[in-house]
């Protein structure tokens, strides 16, 4: 798994439109990795992140869930729960493989990144959904790395 200070890799993927979004970390972000789409951990841990989203996007952070669903699965899961922040496909595993995240069950471990200035800032392993996106904005916010001025 990548740790605080390494190059973020590159992304490029689809999202749940279909439509090839590209990732170059330059500004805050935050990837979180989850096994699979409308499970209840992992619906939990998607709701939550939406629910913060105004306060993420006014700290100028952009939001990024990825799984290896396939994103006909996605499309699903942000239909039904109004997600309204980008699920990107990773159905071979190569975005989890960028970021050492272990996807080798067919499901990607639950894991969190934050990046900015192309690097990654926090990485969180073994996360807990419930609780997670509020718990990673305010270390963002307390760290410095972004402010809601």
């Amino acid at each position: 798994m990548l740790n605080e200070g390494d190059s973020a890799p590159s992304v490029e993927a689809q999202n749940q439109d279909g439509e090839t979004v590209s990732l170059d970390f330059e500004e805050p972000t935050v990837v979180y990795f989850y096994p699979r789409d409308d499970t209840p951990g992992c619906t939990v841990e998607a709701k939550q992140f939406n629910a913060e989203l105004d306060t993420y996007r006014e700290a100028g952070v952009s939001v990024y869930g990825v799984s290896t669903d396939d994103v006909d699965s996605h499309e699903a899961f942000c239909e039904k729960y109004g997600l309204d922040f980008d699920l990107l496909a990773d159905p071979d595993g190569g975005i989890a493989d960028g970021f050492g995240v272990d996807a080798s069950s067919g499901a990607a471990e639950r894991v969190t990144f934050v990046l900015a200035d192309g690097e990654v800032k926090a990485a969180y392993g073994g996360v807990k959904p419930d609780g997670h996106a509020r718990d990673v904005l305010g270390d963002m916010l307390d760290d410095g790395l972004v402010s809601l001025d």
